[in-house]
């Protein structure tokens, strides 16, 4: 009986059905990056707020002052009276008589500057000149309550998390498809409901869930396209990846043409509904059906994927050797139980760590140019474009490791050059960083096709999953640990995601070289694939260029 390859290769690896799953599923990076990144837009500090106190509105209601004139009356005395308070998060311990005078309320406290009257902090009873511009002002997320804004992408990134862990598994169980249209389902439902949250806990839940089902999304969608096409073509894993930084680049436009966050919030969610058409054009990964004993209905969409590509398979292909390997639900154990399996998922979940956290920490740090948002955050996502082409060009000329390593070295030299540049030459710190951000984007997105490369069929989506669940773990780090360590000096963080970064480009050389070599269906498989690219590590493996073993 033909294998997989060899049926895959008679029906097409890369033709016109292929590339109208990869295109169809790409869209989920513009939406998952979009929900990734949202928070900068979502949660806008307000322009201009101030505390109200109770007994002052009541006067204003007396008085029939505006907002501006209450302002005026309560708010800006404070100001004159003591500079360094701004009427925001502290306002005037005063008890506002209602009998009091319209045009002078303060009266009764006679001569005495309001530099020395008592000051207490604001709780709540914030007014905003824009109430529903962002969840800062929704919410009153300023002063003390500052913190749950930060707390609002932990939050996500924990869902992100989840969604890893769970719904990782239940691809690898349940089938690729049906999770996919699942978690498109799901964000698509919790994303509405983000939106019309009565009140911030609420928010948070179904925040969480968002991203968990936002994982789902990108990490099956993305394994999808990489089990349906030759080992030839799977640079599409970095192509797919163009898409997410697509979705980088589009959103400041959707938040400068949407004044409200609900309007920004509904924008990025709908979309999701559209994936669930999905059902009656993408199929489920015949690499996947093949592991659960599906041989008949894996030939079957290998014969549909044939006709799309104006091929015919040969009509011996009656079968498709299906896995040896007892049918079972995988579990971490799986993927540190042999000897190279385990040294692939430590490296590789080192690897998403560092590339996460020194990402993330990159752009938080540069800040890019500073004064608009909405083109500050452009120009940040243009940047990452030239990494996939540069993957694009050499991947598969040189293969997967030596790119993977020399762009985390990059990234280190980078990151160490411009912790000690003077700071009277600020165009060429930002020329440097610039660079540390360009080659730490190229390991992400390396990262992301090796680790489909590195784990069978039977794995593969909870390996991805699980091991992605780093990334996670290293956004949520990364704010701490820059603004902890900034604090100590301002350059501290270069140092360490320098290290971080060097020790990473030394651990991926040892990990196999996949350049052309077909995907892995069993563990056995893995275990037999070479240590290095030149040499041999006692077993045979089959190179899918030559057709020869090495």
């Amino acid at each position: 009986m033909p294998s997989f390859d060899e049926v895959l290769k008679e029906a097409g690896e890369f033709g016109r059905f292929q590339k109208r799953v990869f295109f169809l599923l790409s869209q989920t990076g513009i939406t998952f990056s979009s929900l990734f990144a949202s928070v900068v837009f979502l949660g806008r500090a307000p322009d201009n707020f101030w505390c109200r106190t109770p007994g002052a509105a009541e006067l204003s209601e007396r008085c029939g002052w505006t907002l501006e004139e209450e302002r005026n009356f309560t708010v800006l005395p404070l100001r004159l009276g003591n500079e360094s308070v701004s009427g925001e998060c502290e306002r005037l311990d005063v008890t506002w008589d209602t009998s009091a005078s319209c045009t002078s309320p303060l009266a009764r406290y006679g001569n005495h500057s309001t530099g020395n009257l008592p000051l207490a902090p604001c709780h709540d009873k914030w007014v905003y000149q824009q109430p529903h511009s962002s969840i800062v002002s929704e919410y009153d997320l300023v002063c003390g309550n500052a913190w749950m804004l930060d707390l609002s992408q932990a939050i996500l990134n924990l869902g992100f998390l989840a969604g890893a862990f769970v719904l990782g598994y239940a691809a690898d169980r349940y089938g690729r498809i049906l999770i996919y249209l699942l978690s498109c389902l799901g964000v698509g439902i919790c994303g509405i409901i983000v939106a019309f949250s009565p009140n911030f806990t609420i928010f948070l839940i179904f925040r969480f869930l968002q991203g968990m089902f936002g994982k789902g999304t990108w990490m099956t969608g993305y394994v999808i396209v990489t089990e349906i096409v030759g080992s030839d073509q799977r640079i599409v894993g970095i192509v797919i990846q163009i898409f997410f930084t697509l979705g980088i680049i589009i959103l400041p436009g959707i938040a400068y043409l949407i004044p409200t966050w609900q309007g920004i919030q509904l924008a990025i969610t709908l979309p999701n509904f559209l994936f669930l058409l999905y059902y009656w054009v993408v199929p489920e990964s015949p690499r996947w059906l093949l592991t659960r004993k599906k041989g008949e209905k894996a030939l079957k969409i290998m014969h549909n994927i044939a006709k799309h590509n104006g091929k015919f398979l040969s009509p011996h292909y009656s079968e498709i050797t299906i896995s040896n390997e007892e049918v079972s639900n995988p579990s971490f154990l799986d993927l540190v139980r042999t000897p190279q399996m385990r040294r692939n998922t430590l490296i590789l979940m080192y690897a998403w760590f560092t590339s996460a956290l020194i990402y993330q920490g990159l752009v938080m740090r540069l800040g890019i140019i500073g004064g608009n948002l909405y083109l500050d955050f452009f120009i940040s996502g243009a940047v990452e474009l030239p990494a996939a082409f540069l993957i694009i060009v050499t991947i598969d000329r040189i293969g997967r490791r030596l790119p993977f390593a020399m762009s985390n070295i990059v990234a280190s030299v980078a990151c160490l050059i411009t912790a000690f540049l003077p700071e009277d030459i600020p165009w060429l710190k930002t020329t440097v960083a610039t660079l540390g951000r360009l080659s730490i984007t190229i390991a992400f997105e390396v990262v992301y096709l090796v680790n489909s490369e590195l784990y069978p069929t039977t794995l593969r989506n909870f390996g991805v999953s699980l091991c992605s669940s780093l990334c996670d773990l290293g956004g949520i780090i990364a704010p701490f640990l820059l603004f902890r360590l900034a604090a100590i000096w301002l350059e501290l963080p270069l140092i360490i995601f320098s290290i971080l970064a060097a020790v990473c480009g030394l651990l991926v050389l040892l990990l196999p070289e996949t350049k052309g070599i077909s995907l892995p269906e069993t563990v056995e498989d893995v275990e037999q694939l070479p240590s290095n690219h030149f040499g041999k590590c006692g077993k045979k493996w089959k190179h899918r260029d030559t057709n020869s073993y090495i």
